[in-house]
């Protein structure tokens, strides 16, 4: 009998694990490029502020805290502790992303998996995530983001999308073999 590979009754590969992975592996290609782009060709740090429009910037940004700049870890314990934890999490979603039953929740994990990875490096290298994109309007700048936050936000958009609404995309009858077996 095929037993699934599993760690404390955990399986850690599943029928959509691949698809997952790959799309993971793309998110952090793409956020780390476009990273490497920003700070190294276009050198944002020295440039600091592009306007593309009226509500929108290309702008350097250092975030040494989590999103909307909380939790700020000014120090290396602090930068340690935030990079532990989203080591944590995307454990936890590599663990999700073995029990996914379809492609749509694979993808969706795999980009929250990338876009984490992406900052979780930020962190290791640079001590903060660079951030780049500004949106504003009428004098509040609420947000700057970068490519790993966008990865992050479809993937949890399409989390959400999928539990309310299951059948949106197709998916029924989608879940592995094993899962309809009932193995």
């Amino acid at each position: 009998m095929n037993r699934p590979l599993s760690v404390f009754g955990q399986p850690v590969w599943g029928a959509f694990s691949l698809i997952g992975t790959v799309v993971a592996v793309l998110a952090l290609a793409s956020d780390r490029l476009h990273k490497w782009w920003s700070l190294h060709v276009l050198d944002l740090p020295s440039i600091g502020r592009i306007q593309v429009s009226d509500n929108f910037d290309i702008v350097m940004a250092w975030n040494k805290g989590v999103s909307y700049g909380l939790f700020q870890a000014e120090t290396t314990a602090g930068i340690i502790f935030l990079v532990t934890f989203a080591l944590g999490i995307v454990i936890g979603l590599g663990l999700w992303l073995a029990k996914a039953e379809n492609k749509v929740l694979a993808v969706a994990i795999g980009l929250i998996i990338g876009g984490a990875l992406g900052n979780v490096l930020d962190r290791l290298i640079y001590g903060a995530v660079a951030d780049f994109f500004s949106f504003h309007a009428f004098g509040f700048y609420w947000y700057i983001f970068n490519v790993a936050d966008i990865w992050i936000a479809i993937g949890v958009g399409l989390i959400l999308i999928e539990s309310f609404f299951p059948n949106l995309f197709g998916q029924a009858g989608t879940k592995s073999e094993a899962a309809r077996d009932g193995d």
